[in-house]
């Protein structure tokens, strides 16, 4: 039997157990669906996974899109496995019913798409892109913007991107130069070379919606003469069909380590006359608007890192249960059986490392995706308030925590699958080549380091940096009540006590000190609060487990319960002591880093 993609048993825990999904189907929104539609949606999503994208995985890898100058070739089994995806209405779940949508909870909707990402990669990209796009139209676009762009994409028939990085202005927003002039028709030509432009040209769809970054003239300098754009690969006619192809242009495209299901493009706007644009919302607001996409992307990267974390953990476990190899050291008699490897202490180690770090991750991710549903749907203003501040603060650490300890996983995956991990008969190299990309796109780790720190921390008199520290409180009385786990109630509120420190120090030290030699070390302080919020989960995984151990469950449940609690002591004793030193570099005010001159490198 093939290695499950996913841990059914997982889902179901952090959906009902952890997390209350069920719950969610007393609001409005939600008052059509119940435990039974949300089953269906996940199981829709596995069956759609194993049957249309598992198949291809392999080859999806081997055999990358290419470009003959005109169109863009790929494998036929992406089509097919994108069409069965929209067919089955998982393209854009989370949509309102007359969007075409299933109104499913953001975080239903996470754990169904999980299945899909563990089998496609990258390839659900197209349409988690499109989604998004989508969802940032509805927001601030016009009713007649929603209409011509956001249906057809809701109906899978356009696909959407989001078009930021420039050849000279990677992740520098501020200094990207692509342009726009407005022209007679009250439209805008856009002229400009964008590149990483993730599914930004292909034939799966008949046309690609783009969401561009462009100045228009006379704009302001920096991110604050920026505007957004809507520039389609095709232009549509009044009645909604397909008009002459717009002044956009395949420049070439990228071939990847990884994520080679989906294109990697280098774009060209108005080659000719210029690529018409239509403005979305008004001008010189454009980044603020791309920020509803780049956080909800954001998101989604963190969440496919977690899940390709999983998929490697599932698929190194189940090769441990079944590899025979060597004898324990306790066993001296050379003619006995050999044992399967997870019976070797150090297999064990691997194995709960990467149950630490994936379990830990999906917990933080699918909390990201509550939130965002409870900023839209909760009950009052209050309420919605919270979750829009906790989840606004939490959004590096989901995008960057899964990100950076999601590719540790699967470089664990590898190890414990030994020579055997190392080939790509087995896809464990596979997801980590895949999952490399995380830490890169979106938003690089340094980048969202210096969001953390410089930003979000103090951000509105520190508003949710302190509803963080609070939630974390809750949990640490509630734990303190168990004997079981006071403990680590205990050790969590030293490390948030170490962490408020650190932050503290280096904050303050931003009044004496050069800012650019204060934050050098800002990758540790994510680092070190991601681990704490990871703990934090953790402490929650176990009190949900620890009381359901006392209702003394049947043997499965027994046993995945306590495995819940070891990994949990594996984070408690193992990996959240390394804050300790990261607190200690980062509050030293090293400038070891930062003090190294180009000369002497």
């Amino acid at each position: 039997m093939a290695a499950p993609l996913m841990s059914e048993r997982d889902l179901e825990f952090m959906l009902y157990e952890l997390f209350d999904a069920e719950s969610l189907t007393q609001r409005e929104r939600y008052a059509d669906h119940s435990r039974e539609t949300f089953t269906a949606a996940m199981n829709t999503a596995k069956t759609v996974a194993e049957k249309v994208f598992l198949p291809f995985r392999q080859k999806a890898d081997n055999e990358q899109p290419t470009f003959d100058g005109e169109k863009v070739h790929m494998i036929p089994e992406i089509k097919q496995g994108i069409d069965a995806v929209i067919e089955a209405g998982l393209a854009s779940s989370t949509a309102d019913y007359e969007l075409g949508g299933m109104q499913l909870p953001g975080i239903v909707a996470s754990a169904a798409s999980s299945f899909l990402t563990a089998a496609g990669g990258v390839a659900l990209g197209y349409t988690g892109l499109t989604n998004a796009n989508a969802n940032l139209i509805e927001a601030h676009g016009t009713a007649e913007q929603i209409q011509q762009w956001v249906v057809p994409m809701r109906e899978g028939r356009f696909a959407g991107t989001m078009a930021m990085t420039e050849p000279g202005a990677g992740s520098g927003l501020a200094d990207l130069t692509t342009t726009a002039e407005k022209d007679a028709d009250g439209n805008y030509r856009i002229s400009g070379s964008k590149i990483f432009i993730s599914g930004g040209d292909h034939e799966l769809n008949d046309n690609i919606v783009h969401l561009v970054l462009a100045r228009v003239k006379g704009a302001p300098k920096g991110v604050k003469g920026i505007s957004l754009f809507i520039v389609p690969k095709f232009l549509v006619n009044e009645d909604g069909s397909l008009g002459p192809r717009n002044d956009v242009a395949l420049a070439g495209l990228f071939h990847k380590m990884g994520g080679r299901a989906q294109t990697s493009t280098a774009l060209s706007f108005g080659e000719k006359d210029g690529a018409i644009g239509y403005l979305v919302g008004e001008e010189n607001k454009g980044l603020s608007y791309m920020f509803h996409m780049m956080n909800e992307a954001r998101i989604m990267v963190g969440t496919g890192a977690a899940v390709i974390a999983n998929a490697g953990y599932q698929y190194s476990l189940d090769y441990a249960k079944e590899r025979p190899q060597g004898r324990l050291l306790s066993e001296k008699d050379p003619q006995s059986p050999a044992v399967n490897i997870i019976q070797h202490p150090d297999v064990r180690r691997m194995l709960l490392t990467q149950k630490a770090y994936a379990e830990g991750a999906y917990a933080l991710c699918l909390l990201g995706s509550q939130l965002a549903d409870d900023e839209k749907t909760a009950e009052t203003e209050e309420e919605r308030k919270a979750a829009h501040t906790l989840l606004d603060f939490l959004t590096p650490i989901i995008k960057s925590w899964p990100s950076e300890f999601g590719p540790k996983a699967n470089y664990h995956a590898i190890q414990v699958l030994g020579g055997h991990g190392y080939i790509n008969e087995h896809p464990v190299e596979m997801f980590y080549r895949d999952n490399r990309l995380n830490p890169i796109h979106e938003g690089t780790t340094g980048i969202q380091s210096l969001d953390l720190l410089g930003r979000k921390v103090p951000m509105n008199n520190f508003a949710g940096y302190t509803a963080c520290l609070a939630e974390m409180q809750n949990t640490i009385e509630i734990a303190k009540k168990s004997d079981a786990l006071a403990g680590y109630a205990e050790q969590l509120a030293v490390a948030i006590a170490t962490l408020k420190d650190t932050t503290k120090t280096v904050l303050g030290a931003t009044q004496s000190m050069n800012i650019d030699a204060a934050f050098s070390n800002s990758v540790k302080y994510l680092d070190m609060f991601g681990h704490v919020v990871i703990a934090w989960l953790w402490l929650k995984q176990g009190i949900v487990a620890n009381n359901a151990l006392a209702r003394q469950p049947h043997e499965a449940d027994e046993h995945f319960y306590r495995g819940k609690l070891q990994a949990l002591q594996y984070f408690f004793r193992i990996e959240l002591p390394e804050i300790n030193h990261w607190a200690k570099v980062i509050s030293d005010l090293d400038t070891t880093s930062y003090d190294m001159q180009e000369e002497w490198f």
